[in-house]
C-alpha cells in the first residue's frame, strides 16, 4: 500500500439459517460501509476519483475457504478493492425452520474490516 489509511470501520454479518460464509461475510461488508461518509476524502483532500481510493477487505469467518471474495468485494461501491478471508466469527446453536431447509440450526457469524488507503 503506498497510500495512507484515512478510514477502518468494522461490521458484522450473520446467516440465521444456512452457515452461509458468503452471505455473512458480504452483510459484515454492507454493515461496516453503511455507518460512514467518505466526504473529508472529497471535501478536505480535493480526490474526486473515488475508484482510485484503495479499498482493503479482510473477512472474518470459521471456514475461510468457504467466502466468495468475489462476491464480498462486490458489496464495496468504490475503490481498487482487495479482499481476503481470515479464520475467525463464530458458529452458534439457533433454530431449524424448516421452511429454510434441513439442518439449518446453526449462526454462522463474520466480522468485516474495511481500511479506505489515500496517496500521501
Amino acid at each position: 500500500m503506498a497510500g495512507k489509511r484515512f478510514i477502518v470501520e468494522i461490521g458484522t454479518g450473520i446467516d440465521l439459517h444456512g452457515e452461509d460464509a458468503t452471505k455473512a461475510a458480504c452483510r459484515a461488508v454492507r454493515d461496516a460501509i453503511s455507518r460512514n461518509c467518505l466526504c473529508g476524502i472529497v471535501e478536505i483532500m480535493g480526490i474526486q476519483d473515488l475508484n482510485a481510493l484503495e479499498v482493503q477487505i479482510v473477512v472474518a469467518v470459521p471456514r475461510p475457504q468457504d467466502v466468495d471474495l468475489d462476491r464480498v468485494m462486490a458489496e464495496a461501491p468504490i475503490g481498487r478493492k482487495t479482499c481476503r478471508a481470515v479464520e475467525g466469527g463464530m458458529i452458534v446453536k439457533g433454530l431449524c425452520v424448516a421452511q429454510f431447509g434441513s439442518d439449518c440450526d446453526q449462526i454462522l457469524v463474520a466480522n468485516a474490516a474495511i481500511t479506505v488507503f489515500v496517496e500521501k
